[in-house]
């Protein structure tokens, strides 16, 4: 089979999903499919409707096997912005993004779609998400995110200069094809930060942690009817677990649970007091306490999980079969106690949807970000929003 034919043969695929769930007919359906038949013919490709990019995006989320979020999937917000040819007007498109989705705290599932990878020309945006902590290597130790490490590395040797808290937002950093990438600095106004407190413990806001409101995944491609989308940036919001007992509870992220469990004196000489399970829960309690009180949106993984089964109900009544992760899927708190880890899923792969991309910076001798490190993306997902 020619790379023409495969690119017809998934677009056929696509197109015909599509014009059914839109409620087009057969007929229509046919008349596309002639007309992207030629285009692929006379130019090597195709592009997408801007109804076609909507309901291919939707359809990726759906298909999106990490995602435990996927119950609303047809709430995502679409940005069509393939007509932007300069680093500068993507960069304020993302920060439109990220004013609409934030939305005060009333998020907004949404997408940003920039120009499809054609002949190697490829769109990249090189951060993990488009909000992230940076992570510096100092004589006392780590500052920061240590999952940011590396590229905040990236970001120095462009020029970028932090100011060396534990909390300062990394720039954005975008590439197009062979050019080199440049850098935009995130105006600090238009990210909403959640000061983190608990509602027992009043010793809690010393630690003085803080998050984000909003997970924006930005490093995955999104593959609609054999088109390459590069630079996808999506998001959801949070499943508190993301934040409590992944980005601050890991050890090689924030590391908090000692520092918890010391406040909380717990007895942390032996693992039979389970000291870590108290500190935990704690720092999970605090974390939806303080997006609850901001009025910025969060779920809890029990929550999060009666939604899926919700989810998987709905696709049953649709006739489509359900695929999944599981291993992504069960919340890292107490998975035993949701239907989830009683289950068993295919996880075979379904398009549209999200995938893996190389990292932009590993040809400079970088390593990659390791994607179970907690932050995800339509959220409450563990891919677009856990780890």
């Amino acid at each position: 089979m020619t790379q023409h034919e495969q690119l017809y043969q998934e677009a056929a695929q696509f197109i015909v999903t599509c014009y059914e769930e839109l409620g087009k007919s057969a007929d229509q359906a046919a008349q596309r499919l002639a007309q992207i038949k030629e285009n692929i013919h006379e130019t090597g490709t195709y592009s997408h409707t801007s109804e076609e990019l909507e309901h291919g995006a939707k359809m990726a989320w759906r298909n999106s096997n990490r995602c435990i979020g996927r119950l609303f999937w047809n709430s995502l917000h679409v940005f069509d912005a393939r007509a932007l040819t300069q680093e500068a007007e993507m960069a304020q498109a993302i920060i439109d993004h990220i004013q609409y989705a934030t939305n005060n705290g009333k998020i907004r599932p949404s997408i940003t779609i920039f120009r499809p990878a054609e002949q190697g020309q490829e769109v990249r945006i090189w951060n993990n998400q488009l909000v992230r902590f940076a992570g510096y290597r100092t004589e006392h130790g780590v500052v920061g995110d240590p999952i940011s490490l590396e590229f905040t590395s990236v970001c120095e040797n462009l020029g970028w200069k932090g100011a060396g808290t534990d909390y300062d937002v990394l720039p954005l950093v975008i590439s197009m094809g062979q050019e080199s990438p440049k850098w935009f600095s995130i105006p600090e106004n238009v990210v909403l930060r959640v000061p983190i407190e608990h509602p027992e413990y009043e010793w809690f806001e010393d630690l003085n942690l803080q998050w984000y409101a909003v997970p924006f995944v930005s490093d995955m491609c999104m593959e609609i009817g054999g088109i390459r989308y590069t630079a996808a940036p999506f998001n959801g919001w949070y499943m508190e677990t993301e934040i409590g007992a992944r980005n601050f509870a890991d050890e090689q992220r924030y590391n908090m649970l000692p520092k918890v469990a010391e406040r909380m004196n717990l007895n942390m000489s032996t693992n039979t007091s389970l000291w870590k399970d108290k500190a935990l829960v704690e720092l999970n309690i605090a974390v939806l306490h303080s997006y609850k009180k901001a009025g910025v949106s969060i779920v809890d993984h029990h929550t999060a999980a009666d939604q899926f089964q919700r989810f998987e109900q709905a696709e049953e009544a649709k006739g489509r079969e359900l695929t999944g992760d599981w291993t992504w899927l069960i919340p890292p708190v107490s998975p035993a106690t949701t239907h989830i880890f009683h289950s068993h899923y295919n996880n075979a792969l379904v398009k549209p949807n999200y995938l893996k991309q190389d990292v932009p910076y590993e040809a400079i001798g970088l390593e990659k970000v390791d994607e179970k490190s907690g932050d995800g993306g339509l959220i409450p997902m563990k891919c677009p929003v856990h780890h």
